[in-house]
């Protein structure tokens, strides 16, 4: 997988059409000339873009735009993709807030590399995918493209990035992207990643809704779509306050189910509805507390809206059935998550893969 030579391509570039500068947001190689121009004006819609950020954290108010910035953790050579200071690296426990010290003491799973210098906001400490279950994913998802569709501060992000030729990164925040490309540099993948700065249901609809004749639509072509959207904070897994990454040693009680309303920012019936208009292949991460039956029917659902659309009913029938593979995501003795895979990510039905939507 070699580097890319230009500051944007394939779906940054359908980024910047659709959304305009202030709302994408391109990884690029040292060599590319930098993006946005200092002489841009990013604040025209009440945006910035995760760089600008990334330059305030490390620019005093006042100083010359040319002035060089500070060389922050990633070290000299590396300050355009640094975030320090945009959110806390902790090296002590004595530092860290009494909700996030459970996560801190785990901060070696979600980042191999965390003493190198990773950096993770609030909400990433509670919902970034430990780096064995997201390698585990990335391996199972190796593909040309993949889009990654909330990748907040980066762990899945990273592990695409070593499996997959082209991984696009999006997330709402500018902060979380800042950070994820900061993340992503310290593993050295983050020329292999472009973020951009998006709602991802606007980004899906913007991307369905071009012309699909064109060279420039089939160079832009997604092979793999992973979701892993907001389960609803810490207490998704029982409205009590319980927290997403179990602590060592505790005794597990019963949790209810986590139904698919609770997905945000829409009901994950019709995130994944969206999704399937773009690749077959999607891998869906959620809790493992997650109805089973609802994952089942998504697939019913799926069928129904084709039929609907007026392929034969026969013809539905007489085709392979579609299943869903359910893989359980297990750290030690404790079971973290359920990965759900459609289309040709699952196994046996590879044939799927190619299959058009």
């Amino acid at each position: 997988m070699g580097k890319r030579h230009s500051a944007f391509t394939g779906l940054s570039c359908f980024a910047l059409e659709a959304f305009g500068t202030n709302q994408g947001e391109s990884s690029k190689p040292s060599t590319s000339p930098e993006y946005p121009p200092k002489s841009s004006n990013t604040a025209k819609k009440n945006t910035r873009s995760a760089s600008d950020l990334d330059k305030e954290s490390t620019t005093c108010v006042g100083e010359p735009s040319h002035k060089k910035r500070k060389t922050g953790l990633l070290g000299p050579g590396y300050e355009e993709y640094d975030a320090t200071g945009l959110a806390p690296h902790y090296t002590d426990a004595s530092e860290v807030p009494e909700h996030l010290k459970k996560y801190f003491f785990q901060r070696e799973r979600y980042f191999s590399l965390y003493s190198s210098g990773c950096l993770l906001d609030e909400e990433g400490w509670y919902s970034v995918t430990p780096e064995l279950i997201a390698n585990q994913i990335a391996e199972r998802c190796r593909c040309g493209t993949i889009l990654d569709a909330f990748c907040g501060v980066g762990g899945n992000a990273i592990a695409f990035a070593q499996t997959c030729e082209r991984v696009i990164a999006i997330d709402t925040s500018p902060i979380r992207l800042a950070l994820a490309r900061h993340n992503a540099t310290i593993y050295g993948v983050q020329d292999r990643i472009e973020f951009i700065q998006a709602d991802y249901l606007e980004f899906a609809r913007s991307y369905l809704s071009r012309p699909s004749s064109s060279s420039q639509t089939r160079q832009r072509k997604i092979d793999v779509v992973f979701l892993s959207p907001p389960w609803g904070g810490p207490e998704y897994i029982s409205g009590s306050g319980s927290p997403t990454h179990d602590q060592p040693g505790t005794n597990e009680q019963p949790h209810p189910e986590f139904n698919l309303a609770s997905i945000q920012p829409i009901h994950g019936t019709e995130l994944f509805k969206l999704t399937r208009k773009i690749t077959p292949n999607v891998a869906y991460f959620l809790p493992r507390n997650t109805n089973l039956q609802e994952i089942s029917n998504l697939l019913l659902e799926d069928a129904s809206a084709v039929t609907e659309k007026g392929t034969p009913k026969e013809s539905v029938q007489s085709s392979k059935q579609e299943l869903v593979e359910v893989e359980e995501e297990w750290m030690g003795s404790k079971l973290k998550a359920l990965t759900c895979y459609f289309g040709g990510l699952a196994t046996g039905q590879e044939d799927l893969y190619e299959q058009d939507v």
